[in-house]
């Protein structure tokens, strides 16, 4: 979604919608109220992103029993107005030699706790702490971390046609040639199908070769993929507003026998994380079910991330599997389940998809085979 166009999937009383329970939950945490700046949470909780994000104040004040208010510049007002959240809520602008944080602190308890969007510029906040030295204030995440957690119908439709469009992406690439291009050749064609199954926003396009998969965060680069290496490709954006991401591992020729053993045991451990979905059970109960195999295999070491992240408006949201998160599970969660193993100096191997939970357990975003690939 670009400026204040909202996605035809969703209505005014969506937004409206979202904005009484995003106030609700706020007072159960026990605080006065949100205020949220431009980013993922003021698109999904109004369909309003800004065109331009700057210095000027643009806040969204949420409080239970109240009328949401969008404090935004004069400027930009008009924009603001167009979105389709802007229906149900009252939009106050300031003009440039006005001070924004005292038309904002007029709509704030003086000595309330809120909870502020994570990717609130720091001035502002300090700004308003200079006004109302009485308020203290939470991060949304810690805060309230299920805020978007669960996904309704049009979300999860919207999440399974970018995981369809990252399968297609797959499906493709596993058919150019890899053996004698660099890794930052693959990605840009990785990044070109992505776009070209409607993508609007490329976030990642790791091609990560031999020794390079050890890392897994490594960005494409100018080594030249060579027969014999492993190459995990981990990829996904935004399509329609709505995240993809998805990992899967080839192989250039023929593998070694422990390529395939290594390979075939992510396989397993991604398998053993996805049943592990069901309702009410803690996330931390996906990470267990594919660190196990791993680590009774003799791998654990090797296994150096959590088995999964949430995924909606934003590739990477709560909630996480991870040891200690005791959050049950809901249905309409979607996250990443994708465990891996990785061999310093030697190669690595990452498979994943993202899952969603259902009434009866989970059901998988991603369809493209798990089994290893091989690759020119």
């Amino acid at each position: 979604m670009t400026g204040s166009t909202p996605h035809a999937s969703f209505t005014a009383d969506d937004y409206k919608a979202r904005m009484e329970r995003a106030a609700r939950q706020a007072a159960g945490a026990g605080l006065a109220g949100l205020l949220v700046a431009p980013g993922p949470d003021l698109v999904w909780l109004t369909g309003y992103t800004p065109t331009a994000v700057t210095e000027r104040l643009t806040l969204l004040v949420l409080a239970a029993g109240r009328d949401p208010v969008l404090v935004v510049p004069t400027l930009e007002a008009p924009d603001a107005e167009r979105a389709l959240g802007a229906s149900t809520l009252t939009l106050r602008d300031w003009t440039d030699g006005k001070d924004p944080y005292a038309a904002t602190a007029a709509l704030l308890d003086t000595a309330g706790r809120f909870g502020i969007s994570d990717n609130t510029w720091a001035m502002h906040l300090l700004g308003l702490q200079q006004m109302l030295p009485g308020t203290s204030y939470a991060s949304l995440t810690e805060a309230l971390p299920m805020l978007r957690a669960v996904k309704d119908a049009a979300e999860l439709e919207l999440l399974a046609a970018a995981g369809a469009a990252a399968d297609a992406a797959f499906e493709e690439i596993r058919a150019v040639p890899f053996a004698g291009r660099r890794e930052s050749d693959v990605a840009a064609d990785l990044a070109a199908l992505l776009r070209r199954s409607g993508h609007s926003q490329i976030d990642f396009t790791i091609v990560a070769s031999g020794p390079n998969g050890a890392n897994p965060h490594h960005e494409a680069d100018d080594r030249v993929i060579e027969r014999g290496d492993m190459v995990v490709l981990d990829f996904g954006g935004l399509r329609d507003g709505y995240g993809s991401d998805t990992s899967r591992t080839v192989h250039v020729g023929e593998p070694s026998d422990e390529e395939r053993r290594v390979h075939d045991l992510v396989r397993e451990a991604q398998e053993a994380g996805f049943r592990a979905v069901r309702p009410d059970a803690a996330c931390q109960e996906v990470d267990r079910a594919a660190r196990a195999v791993i680590t009774d295999a003799g791998y654990g070491e090797y296994f150096i991330h959590r088995t999964g992240h949430g995924i909606g408006v934003t590739t990477h949201e709560p909630p996480y599997m991870i040891e200690g998160e005791e959050q049950p599970l809901v249905p309409g969660m979607c996250f990443s389940v994708e465990p891996g193993i990785y061999l310093p100096g030697r190669f690595g191997v990452r498979i994943e998809d993202i899952v969603t939970v259902t009434e009866e357990g989970g059901r998988r975003l991603n369809n493209t085979t798990r089994e290893m690939v091989i690759v020119d």
